[in-house]
């Protein structure tokens, strides 16, 4: 196939990569075949997967919306994708036009043409680093920089945690991201659940385990435990849609269809 521009040399498109089967469940366009035939392989088990990745990346504009209004400038969206779909600095410069934005991915696809996106913008910043070494991706320079001021910052944590393996302490990489934050700052984070659907979980886990992005998916008590040393925003942690509604009546009947649970939370 055609490599287009924003693609880096010597990337294997053929392999699947979490942040373009998203864009591809989302209706972009930033994916590849491998990416496609994966995202079908999964809406066959669980049809209604897009369905949950648009309550996802709702819930990730309501929470920067939230913590926007509280007066939070700055923004840090790690495993951010490709930032397309109201991305995080469209929607808090809708109420802070100074608001900035490190986004952060591993996925080398995902950051290039982020950077390309983005390179006319100077209040955000996109960076390379993995997750599961979160003292490396606290000491890059663009991270380092939010962080300095000692201005609260938004630590957005939004559908990657479930991409870190239990043997990759995920409790332990939150509370060291938690710990660099300044006083003020807040943390959202959604995560896929056990609950809701759970004779789905192992099929959807199986699926992911034979591509480069194995899933865990977690039980909401475990979940809500990552939010330690943080204050819970009403209503808690809950099922996607039930986060904070723009209209209480679009959360119908069955709110667990949604399977991901989701919640922010106030640094303490």
């Amino acid at each position: 196939m055609r490599r287009p521009p924003w693609v880096p040399a010597g990337m294997d498109l053929d392999r699947p990569a979490a942040a373009r089967v998203y864009d591809y469940y989302l209706g972009g366009s930033h994916n590849f075949a491998a990416d496609r035939e994966m995202a079908r392989q999964a809406m066959k088990l669980w049809p209604d997967l897009p369905l949950i990745m648009r309550a996802n990346r709702a819930f990730l504009r309501r929470s920067v919306q939230f913590l926007a209004e509280r007066g939070i400038t700055r923004f840090l969206d790690i495993g951010s994708g490709i930032p397309t779909f109201g991305p995080v600095h469209e929607v808090a410069r809708e109420i802070h036009p100074e608001a900035r934005v490190v986004y952060v991915d591993n996925d080398p696809v995902a950051v290039a043409h982020s950077r390309l996106l983005l390179q006319d913008d100077p209040l955000s910043q996109v960076v390379r680093a993995d997750l599961t070494d979160p003292v490396d991706l606290l000491d890059r320079p663009e991270v380092a920089e939010l962080l300095a001021p000692g201005e609260p910052v938004a630590l957005l944590l939004v559908a990657v945690l479930h991409f870190v393996g239990d043997e990759q302490d995920p409790e332990g990489i939150v509370r060291t991201l938690r710990d660099a934050l300044p006083p003020g700052s807040a943390m959202a984070l959604s995560h896929a659940s056990l609950e809701g659907r759970p004779d789905q979980a192992d099929s959807h886990q199986d699926l992911y385990a034979r591509t480069p992005n194995p899933l865990t998916m977690r039980g909401i008590e475990r979940i809500t435990g990552l939010f330690e040393g943080f204050e819970p925003v009403e209503p808690g942690v809950v099922f996607l849609p039930q986060w904070r509604p723009e209209d209480p009546t679009s959360v119908g009947p069955h709110p667990e269809r949604m399977t991901g649970v989701a919640g922010v939370g106030l640094r303490t």
